[in-house]
């Protein structure tokens, strides 16, 4: 799963800062790894810099079947106590894209339970 965050009129630092903080909450998690993405092509507004993407991180769910939940969690988490900061977030797996920016909690979590939906082994529970 590739995750790109963004906030808006944040300079490279505070989006940095707030990717690191992520990233230490998702190597909590029963996942295999959370690296930094390889800066190649930069989406419009994103920046790069020292080959690595800013905001941006690759998970290697491994085997669990709940490390999707687990990831989505605490995404949805993080993006709770960041509101007030406005991020953007941007998620993509197997080619699915979620786009997250100025968005209801509500919108939110919706969002979250389709993605979920959409990637979680048939009868079994996201």
């Amino acid at each position: 799963m590739q995750i790109l965050l963004a906030e808006e009129d944040a300079e490279a630092e505070r989006v940095a800062e707030l990717t690191r903080y992520l990233r230490e909450e998702l190597l909590e998690l029963d996942v295999d790894d959370v690296t930094a993405l390889p800066g190649a092509e930069v989406p419009p507004g994103a920046r790069a810099v020292g080959g690595t993407e800013i905001g941006a991180l690759l998970v290697t769910l491994g085997s669990s079947t709940n490390a999707l939940n687990q990831v989505i969690t605490v995404i949805r988490s993080w993006l709770g106590r960041h509101h007030d900061a406005h991020p953007s977030l941007h998620l993509q797996m197997d080619g699915d894209v979620l786009e997250i920016r100025k968005a209801t909690d509500e919108q939110v979590t919706e969002a979250f339970e389709m993605f979920l939906q959409r990637h979680s082994p048939a009868g079994s529970e996201p």
